[in-house]
């Protein structure tokens, strides 16, 4: 429901017309932890997405675990990417890339360290991956015991 909330969200925010979102599931499977939290930290990359991806651009949205039982919140685009040298900088209170253009589209330099806190607070970890010019892709994992199955659950 998180993720479907943001995706729809991500929506009205892009515009249809503008970008091509697509969202994949796994229904399955459940996040053990705070909702508005969780939220806050999942919208944050998926509206930077929308924020540094120009018009027409892709958006992709996975949520599933692998065979080791990570689950793992996924945001792919093709925005204008990122320079190696700053990746490792992002979740840092206050840093911004490009100053200027973080200034005219609204940016604090703080959305990237609420997402690390945050994922810090339910043992989790983000993942950063990106090409100039070509883009990003951000993955929260979230350790095995964060998560459940809405098998486990409906049998419990």
């Amino acid at each position: 429901a998180l993720i479907r909330s943001i995706y729809n969200e991500a929506l009205e925010l892009g515009g249809e017309d503008d970008y091509s979102f697509s969202m994949e599931i796994d229904e399955e499977l459940m996040l053990l932890g705070n909702f508005s939290e969780l939220y806050s930290a999942f919208s944050n990359i998926v509206f930077n997405a929308i924020r540094y991806s120009p018009g027409g651009g892709e958006i992709k949205l996975r949520w599933y675990s692998n065979q080791d039982g990570t689950a793992k919140f996924e945001v792919d685009d093709n925005g204008i990417g990122i320079a190696p040298q700053h990746i490792k900088r992002l979740t840092e209170r206050f840093y911004r890339i490009d100053k200027g253009r973080s200034r005219l589209l609204g940016g604090t330099g703080l959305g990237l360290a609420i997402v690390k806190h945050v994922l810090i607070r339910h043992d989790a970890k983000l993942n950063i991956t990106s090409t100039p010019g070509t883009g990003s892709t951000f993955t929260c994992e979230f350790s095995p015991h964060r998560t459940v199955t809405s098998e486990k659950v409906k049998s419990a």
